[in-house]
């Protein structure tokens, strides 16, 4: 299947992962781990930048 791209530069911080779940060693009753999901702040959960026009006119 054909994929479709995107010309906005991925987020510095995450680097395009905006989303990462880390374990905290803990688990639930029936055995599954517990989770944390963490969101980069930088882009918000999109794992991309707005470019740099955007960002001067909101100033």
């Amino acid at each position: 299947m054909p994929q479709h791209v995107t010309n906005t530069p991925a987020c510095r911080n995450c680097g395009g992962f905006p989303v990462v779940s880390i374990t905290t060693g803990a688990r639930h009753r029936d055995g599954s781990r517990v989770l944390l999901r963490i969101v980069c702040r930088a882009c918000n959960g999109t794992g991309h930048r707005a470019p740099t026009a955007a960002l001067s006119a909101r100033r």
